[in-house]
């Protein structure tokens, strides 16, 4: 937490801690759990059931990859696994634009609940 952020909870008093306190910025990892839940949370997780699939089938090419004899076939097993992990990673960086949207969408309803108590006194 920064000095300002610091600042701001030490001169709020009572209902206005309370909003501070609720809207607070999530972390990395809590914000990247929070895409499991709500009305989206299932796109969430078809994408990262179809990365953890396209990863395995990226592993199971890379055994064949490196047990490969001959040229031909060492290929084709790499370029499969290429394949795969590329479009398995592509997937999971597709959910980054969400977390940003919803770290915004957070500030923006902290403003607003900011600015609604702000016009009730």
């Amino acid at each position: 937490m920064s000095k300002l952020d610091q600042l701001i909870r030490e001169a709020l008093e009572g209902e206005d801690r309370e909003i501070f306190e609720e809207t607070q910025e999530y972390g990395w990892f809590a914000l990247g759990l929070k895409q499991f839940r709500g009305k989206l949370g299932w796109v969430t997780w078809v994408i990262m059931v179809t990365q953890t699939a396209l990863f395995v089938v990226g592993v199971w090419c890379a055994v064949h990859f490196y047990q490969a004899t001959e040229v031909l076939g060492a290929v084709k097993w790499g370029i499969s696994m290429a394949v795969a992990w590329i479009i398995g990673a592509s997937l999971k960086f597709s959910l980054m634009p969400q977390m940003q949207a919803d770290r915004i969408l957070r500030e923006l309803k902290r403003v607003e609940l900011i600015l609604a108590t702000r016009r009730g006194e």
